[in-house]
């Protein structure tokens, strides 16, 4: 795997000049450079409608008592797509916009739960306090992770506040 890593970090910047390369001998540097700074500003204002859409839906997840786990994995896949955007290059471009645009972000969404699903699930994480004896001389929480699964993924009924 780290091989894998590796060789995918060597070989996306040498991919990105190719074809920057290829690219300014078709159509002249200006032009590519234009078009690198046009692709720049549409994926930013996309990650940001993008970025604020992924906010209002775990907002109403949360608030109707789910477990916003398919939000939380679209907003790392906005914040991957940003952190592509700062990266110049036309490869790096393309693959942002697409994690930005809603359907195919889906996709990815998808095989990235199936991939949480399939190693066991979610993780919370847990911040307490100790008292007595077991407390830390420093008073800093202590993590405790517990590994957990919706058993119920629908909404919990909400008691009716009509009398």
């Amino acid at each position: 795997m780290a091989l894998l890593v590796f060789l995918a970090l060597l070989a996306a910047p040498i991919l990105e000049i190719y074809v920057m390369l290829q690219v300014s001998g078709a159509i002249g540097v200006p032009e590519t450079i234009l078009l690198l700074i046009v692709m720049s500003v549409v994926g930013a204002w996309l990650a940001k409608m993008a970025g604020l859409g992924v906010l209002n839906r775990l907002q109403r997840t949360v608030r109707s008592g789910r477990v916003p786990s398919a939000e939380l994995v679209d907003g790392a896949l906005v914040l991957l797509a940003g952190a592509l955007m700062i990266t110049p290059g036309f490869i790096s471009d393309c693959l942002a916009i697409l994690l930005l645009l809603r359907p195919s972000r889906a996709v990815v969404r998808g095989v990235v739960l199936r991939r949480i699903g399939a190693r066991g699930g979610l993780f919370q994480v847990i911040t307490t306090v100790p008292t007595g004896a077991d407390r830390p001389k420093s008073g800093d929480p202590v993590w405790d992770v517990e590994s957990w699964e919706d058993p119920n993924p629908d909404p919990p009924e909400r008691p009716s506040l009509d009398r």
